[in-house]
């Protein structure tokens, strides 16, 4: 662990990220690496998402106090549902209406949290106002990629202050305030499955808008992202929102290995152990992304007539109370039998992807699974399913770091020959080597410790220099 200069003042931060896995868990890794530095973080979140997070490593765990919300009762909210991965995509609106409610006990909590900042991300819009009030500093800290938030745009067009994007096509094509030639906008069928980021019915309060007021409220902003992978993409923001950009780094997972394995692991490791080198497709498609039974249908089909071994993480519904159970096809698994694993529980995915025998990951372009699939130089197939994840993929397109299954453009939808073909593509056809090359020259801007550690002390002296004024 570094340790603070005696001139120094040990830094006190608060993190809240949003309830989604995909948000608290870079949050988390960023909470390590300024806690190695010698200050304190208390990170916020409701008690079952405490615990299901990745356990501390020894030398951080002093310095990370875990400050649990009890998430109050609303409406339409199953018991126990806590993360966006317990529940149905429609019933994430009532998430979002507990997650409000968590203001009071938040604003409690700081009065007597001596704390100097306040990193939050783009659901509690509300937390700035109080902080001010309380004479504490917010940075938005957002997860989303800097092509993401500036493809977004500026504050006056997310919030309807200027003429913007007013139909779904808008969305299909670069904004004028990007001043560069890019392929890097929304596929038709993926801004339809995203309509509801621009409006929110139930509650009145849409995800853009949110967005829009975090930050407009934060002192700076911090992404997670790199300026040496995106850099003109960090200069739009700047242009846009007129305030201090800074990157967080990829954030690569740092996974504590604390001696207890996952029951799951030995037998997985057996059955890829023979496997033949880079040959296994994995298939994952994070917490949230839920395909549809025809899409379950396709992506089976196509993993059998792809003739590769594949390993499957197949999320069949999305918490209890999800009506919908996915199904494979009849006869599928006894179809492939030997040649491919399809698990409906939780796996190591970090331990899988760092396996020689896996050649490809058919991902959803979750910004944390792309980042473990470089560390571990697995060439990507890309599935869009919600958010951001069409903007990631057409970076990932640009930079031949992955092939996305081709689709309908207007439904989305696709076939099992093209699964078929892009798996084969991207995993052992000659035609696809620059895309297995190019995941292996991108490892170092995605996981260098000495960038990773540059970024860190960037962003706690520019959070010490603030703190003076």
């Amino acid at each position: 662990m570094d340790t603070i200069r005696d001139e120094e003042k040990a830094l006190h931060i608060v993190m809240f990220p949003w309830l989604a896995f995909g948000h608290m868990i870079p949050y988390l890794e960023l909470a390590k690496l300024i806690a190695q530095k010698g200050h304190k973080v208390s990170y916020v979140s409701t008690p079952r998402n405490i615990q299901r997070l990745p356990k501390l490593p020894p030398n951080v765990a002093p310095l990370i106090k875990f400050v649990n919300l009890p998430l109050p009762k609303v409406d339409n909210l199953p018991e126990n549902a806590e993360a966006t991965t317990d529940i149905p995509y429609d019933v994430v609106p009532y998430l979002k209406n507990a997650f409000d409610k968590l203001e009071k006990p938040f604003t409690h909590f700081l009065e007597t949290s001596n704390a100097g900042w306040i990193f939050h991300d783009f659901a509690n819009f509300w937390i700035a106002p109080t902080a001010s009030q309380l004479g504490i500093k917010c940075a938005f800290f957002s997860i989303f990629t800097a092509p993401t938030m500036g493809f977004l745009g500026p504050v006056s067009v997310i919030l309807g202050d200027e003429p913007g994007r007013t139909k779904p096509e808008d969305f299909t094509v670069a904004p004028p305030w990007v001043p560069f030639q890019t392929t890097v906008a929304y596929r038709y069928f993926e801004i339809i499955k995203t309509a509801d980021i621009l409006s929110d019915k139930i509650l009145g309060t849409s995800d853009l808008h949110r967005y829009g007021l975090s930050i407009q409220n934060s002192d700076f902003i911090l992404i997670r992202g790199c300026t040496e992978f995106e850099p003109e993409w960090f200069q739009v923001i700047q242009n846009i929102h007129q305030k201090t950009v800074l990157p967080a780094g990829q954030l690569p997972n740092t996974e504590f290995d604390s001696g207890h394995e996952n029951d799951s692991w030995p037998r997985i490791k057996e059955w890829l152990d023979k496997q033949p080198h880079g040959t296994v497709v994995y298939v994952a498609f994070g917490s949230e992304a839920k395909p549809s039974q025809e899409e379950v249908n396709e992506i089976a089909l196509g993993l059998e007539k792809s003739n590769l071994p594949f390993f499957w993480v197949l999320k069949v519904r999305r918490g209890p109370t999800d009506k919908v159970v996915l199904q494979l096809p009849e006869g599928f698994e006894e179809r492939t039998k030997g040649r491919g694993v399809v698990c409906t529980d939780w796996v190591p995915q970090m331990k899988i992807l760092g396996h020689m025998a896996v050649g490809g990951f058919l991902t959803h372009a979750g910004w944390t699974s792309v980042v473990e699939a470089v560390q571990h130089e697995k060439p990507l197939v890309l599935l869009t399913y919600l958010s951001d994840q069409g903007i990631n993929a057409r970076v990932l397109e640009e930079k031949k770091m992955g092939y996305s299954v081709p689709r309908d453009e207007r439904d989305g939808s696709f076939t099992s020959d093209s699964v078929a073909h892009s798996i084969r593509l991207i995993v052992v056809e000659e035609e696809g080597m620059i895309y297995r090359e190019n995941i292996k020259n991108m490892k170092d801007l995605f996981v260098n410790i000495e960038r990773q550690d540059k970024y860190v002390n960037n962003l706690l002296s520019h959070l010490t220099s603030l703190l003076k004024h």
